[in-house]
């Protein structure tokens, strides 16, 4: 008689708009693994990015940039509910809507330091603590810099964005520090990012 396995008790969400994903975004997932003791990560491409100055690639892009980046990740899987949600995607509207997919479980949400100083910014910020522990990129020396009440995840300083790769790809430059090589070889197929915006904020 075959047994159902336990459902996750320990969630990790990671969400952002993945355009491309890069080595700082699966550096951050294997030291969150490592560190958090997880259950699951799911890693969330943002369906639409309110804050975001240029129109994002094509969400079916992003999805399969996520799978090639992540897919082989033991306990990571991609999650498209913000792109089959619709309309601006706000985080805590993500969490709500996971706490009912898994009822009693435990979230822990990660960030980069970026946008750990940016999360006043975020729609109804002081209500993601009572929804998920916050997890914060930090490599050594800078936890110090880090706002209160954040879970320091520890790794290596990268120099990478994905502004920086799209910049890159639009000079035709070399990216193999950058990207995994599938997603550059999805990148060259599908000629994304031949042209970059001249008012692009980083990211």
């Amino acid at each position: 008689m075959s047994t159902q396995p336990a459902p996750p008790r320990h969630i990790g969400v990671f969400g952002g708009s993945f355009d491309p994903p890069h080595r700082g975004h699966t550096a951050l997932t294997l030291a969150a693994l490592a560190h958090l003791n997880l259950d699951l990560l799911l890693v969330v491409p943002t369906g639409t990015a309110w804050h975001k100055s240029r129109p994002l690639s094509a969400a079916q892009h992003r999805l399969a940039m996520c799978a090639w980046a992540f897919g082989d990740m033991p306990r990571a899987r991609v999650d498209d509910c913000e792109i089959r949600r619709g309309g601006p995607s706000y985080t805590v509207d993500t969490l709500e809507a996971l706490h009912q997919a898994y009822p009693g479980a435990e979230f822990f949400l990660l960030m980069g330091q970026d946008q750990a100083q940016r999360l006043e910014t975020w729609s109804r910020a002081d209500t993601l603590p009572q929804l998920a522990t916050l997890c914060v990129a930090a490599r050594a020396g800078s936890e110090d810099q880090l706002p209160e009440h954040v879970l320091p995840v520890p790794m290596p300083l990268m120099d990478v964005s994905s502004s920086a790769v799209r910049a890159a790809v639009a000079a035709k430059g070399d990216t193999s520090a950058l990207l995994a090589p599938a997603v550059a070889r999805y990148i060259a197929q599908h000629r994304l990012y031949a042209t970059i915006s001249s008012n692009e904020t980083p990211d």
